[in-house]
């Protein structure tokens, strides 16, 4: 049974705690002369809220002192918190369950669960519950023990009504506080426009498999290196894990280690002291300072200079940054990075451009952005999301988009994109500059370009000499190459049986053996029996 302050309290003491609390008793909140408050806030010194803020606060109370229990929901009540109270541990590891809670008021010496286990549990599970520890009898390991185990506050019996409220005004304000912070980071998602289906669109398996596996370590600190063609979307992958990773409301710094010279490079990265070099008139911070507590993102990193390589290490390992012209440790920073790369990384460790200690840094985890021509059936997708972008970009007043038909899609199916997304993406701009509202567009509508160029893995195998021969004389002699280079794997992949090498070439003998008489393939015997 709830019984009235008056009854609990003396008449002389019945003002001391006139700020709305209609519950205290010596035994819950504390004896006023024997515990004497050397100050004692006024109303107006409180943390305030409006009350419709404070019933979006939900507290959970536990303890198992029937009158202390009581005594705390009536006051938290009256505060307009929305408030559950439970008696014992297991009913509150069930409420955390089944219920979202922003505050949880425990006691700490509770059986069989006691408040150190409610604490473990809601940081195992409710990182953005508060938890707030009540100790009886406290001292200063038992105090440490509650905050090292991960509680946002603690209360040392007896504790006034002021106290309580102050608290729980903290507790609120960094609850709300949390809230803003998420509600900016999902604001800043959607005005950048960085997400999944703004900047990702895909449903080809490979590209979703790369999205996958790029939402998967997103959430991780993990280094990842991200291989694919000049405009297949590198950076859109990059912003995409920047954004969906827990440093999303701190700075991405780009830098594209392709496009400065060295000197300059490192001056960008690192930054200079003054007097470093002809120019340098004042200390200048480097993008690494810029991009500490966020990301960096190392475009085309294989074109980066090996002495700035060496140096970028020591950054990775130590987080240690030394600007140019400086004799000491200028930063220390901590960085995510984000590697980019149009090339196989290990054709650059081979050709001695990528030092190999960096690349397994750098790649702890690799994604792979497929080329648009092997996701063909994402073409129609991005040509029409490009289409609507472009044109609404270029009218200033709503008009319907042009439409695109179903032959001019079977024709953007059946180009190379060279230029990947990127060119598709320029085709498209190019269509809503000069389509008029309303109109279907037809293949001859698209921009013709000339694009001769032949991919590299075209030219495998084919020297500049055979290519400048007659066209006949060059078949022959390519026809003759492959014949033998052919043929002489099979046999010695058949072990010399001329039948199994017919069998696997899917050819008659008689054509087989004519062709290793013409070429001078030798056969190798088996050995005799009994020798």
């Amino acid at each position: 049974m709830l019984q009235s302050s008056r009854g609990l309290c003396d008449n002389t003491h019945d003002n001391d705690d006139a700020v709305g609390v209609c519950i205290v008793t010596r035994t819950i909140l504390g004896d006023r002369r024997r515990n004497p408050e050397p100050f004692q806030p006024s109303t107006a010194d409180l943390i305030a809220a409006p009350v419709a803020v404070r019933a979006t606060i939900r507290v959970l109370v536990v303890d198992d002192d029937r009158s202390l229990r009581e005594g705390l929901l009536a006051t938290i009540r009256g505060e307009g918190y929305d408030v559950t109270a439970v008696e014992s541990g297991v009913d509150a590891l069930n409420e955390l369950r089944n219920s979202e809670f922003d505050i949880v008021i425990t006691d700490l010496h509770m059986v069989p669960i006691s408040g150190l286990d409610i604490v473990q549990a809601v940081v195992q599970s409710k990182r953005g519950t508060l938890v707030v520890v009540i100790t009886g009898n406290p001292t200063l390991a038992s105090n440490f023990d509650v905050l090292r185990a991960g509680a946002w506050d603690y209360l040392s019996k007896p504790f006034s009504a002021t106290h309580l409220q102050l608290l729980l005004g903290r507790a609120m304000h960094v609850v709300l506080q949390r809230r803003e912070l998420a509600e900016l980071r999902g604001q800043l998602l959607r005005k950048a426009g960085h997400s999944e289906q703004a900047t990702l669109l895909g449903t080809s398996p490979a590209f979703r498999e790369a999205v996958r596996l790029a939402r998967r370590v997103a959430q991780t600190d993990a280094s990842v290196l991200i291989i694919g063609e000049s405009g297949t979307g590198k950076e859109l992958f990059a912003q995409f894990i920047h954004q969906n990773s827990r440093r999303a409301l701190k700075p991405m710094v780009a830098i594209n280690c392709a496009a400065l010279p060295e000197p300059l490079l490192e001056s960008e990265m690192f930054g200079h002291r003054k007097g470093a070099f002809t120019g340098a008139d004042r200390d200048k911070p480097g993008l690494l300072e810029t991009a500490h507590s966020g990301t960096m993102l190392l475009d085309e990193v294989t074109e980066m200079p090996i002495a700035l390589q060496a140096k970028l290490l020591r950054v990775i390992q130590d987080g240690v940054v030394r600007r140019v012209g400086s004799e000491r440790t200028d930063a220390v920073v901590d960085v995510r990075f984000i590697s980019a790369t149009n090339r196989d990384p290990q054709d650059a460790v081979r050709s001695g451009a990528l030092r190999a200690d960096l690349l397994y840094r750098l790649r702890v985890v690799p994604v792979i952005v497929p080329a648009l021509r092997d996701r063909k059936e994402d073409i129609p997708l991005l040509a029409a999301h490009f289409l609507a972008e472009s044109w609404a970009r270029h009218r200033p007043t709503p008009t319907q988009p042009p439409r695109l038909t179903s032959a001019t899609l079977e024709h953007l199916r059946r180009q190379p994109w060279r230029g990947n997304v990127r060119e598709l993406q320029n085709v498209m701009e190019h269509v809503a500059v000069l389509a008029e509202s309303g109109q279907a567009i037809e293949p001859e509508d698209l921009p013709v370009v000339a694009d001769n160029k032949v991919l590299p893995s075209e030219r495998e195998g084919l020297s500049a000499e055979l290519l400048r021969e007659k066209y006949h004389i060059a078949k022959d002699r390519l026809v003759t190459q492959f014949e033998r280079v052919y043929f002489c794997d099979l046999v010695d992949r058949a072990g010399g049986n001329l039948a199994r090498a017919a069998r696997m070439a899917s050819i008659d003998r008689a054509t087989l053996y004519r062709l290793i008489e013409k070429h001078h393939i030798p056969i190798p015997r088996e050995p005799a029996l009994g020798r």
